[in-house]
């Protein structure tokens, strides 16, 4: 009985989830009430902070359940011990393109977190959860380029700050050219050459390389 109970238990969080996608994808998710959520769930307000205590709370759940996936194929690229971690980096970007391009939850949670996220007041804690998420992203790309530029990958040299930065617009910009133009781009065919002329970027750009007097300091 205690098993069918936490199994019931799970099935309604996760249908509270799928709710709160369609939901915020369909309204925005500053014009979107946990009673909207509820209502599309088929279940009470009570029992939606059951499983969460709030919407940001709910809102967190749902990114987390398409991010942890993502978080756990970057996480090779950034143990120190990797002896690949441009492989593991190329490994994760085209995951995740992947994901946005066949995954309803992931495109759907990508969607609303690029597009439905308005900056207004009443979604503050939201907006500032997601940028920590994406400042916490970036530091992740820069453990990663610091991982392979000491096995020799990338120049010794290279900016891994400015670096980072500029990988990660590549990356959102694709994801962003993939949710909101779909057929303007075949990714399915090309996103393995799109993610290579992006790592070439870090091999081969001048302008992506420490002064001269940074370098030696």
């Amino acid at each position: 009985m205690a098993r069918s109970t936490k199994e019931e238990a799970l099935e309604t969080r996760n249908r509270i989830l799928d709710a709160a996608e369609d939901v915020f994808h369909a309204n925005g998710v500053s014009r979107t009430s946990l009673a909207d959520v509820a209502e599309a769930a088929g279940v009470s307000r009570g029992a939606i902070y059951w499983h969460f205590k709030n919407k940001s709370d709910l809102f967190d759940a749902m990114c987390e359940r398409v991010r942890l996936p993502m978080e756990d194929m970057a996480a090779a690229g950034k143990d120190a011990r990797e002896a690949d971690p441009l492989a593991q980096l190329r490994k994760t970007i085209l995951f995740v393109l992947s994901e946005v391009r066949h995954n309803p939850h992931s495109r759907k949670v990508l969607g609303i977190v690029f597009h439905k996220c308005e900056f207004v007041e009443a979604a503050g804690p939201i907006i500032e959860r997601q940028q920590d998420v994406f400042l916490r992203g970036r530091a992740d790309l820069q453990t990663i380029l610091c991982n392979a530029v000491r096995r020799d990958q990338l120049p010794a040299d290279l900016d891994t700050a400015l670096a980072s930065i500029m990988l990660q617009a590549q990356i959102d910009g694709l994801i962003n050219i993939s949710l909101f133009t779909p057929d303007s781009a075949d990714f399915d065919a090309h996103a393995g050459r799109m993610v290579d002329a992006a790592i070439e970027m870090l091999r081969c750009a001048p302008s992506l390389r420490m002064p001269q007097a940074a370098a030696h300091g």
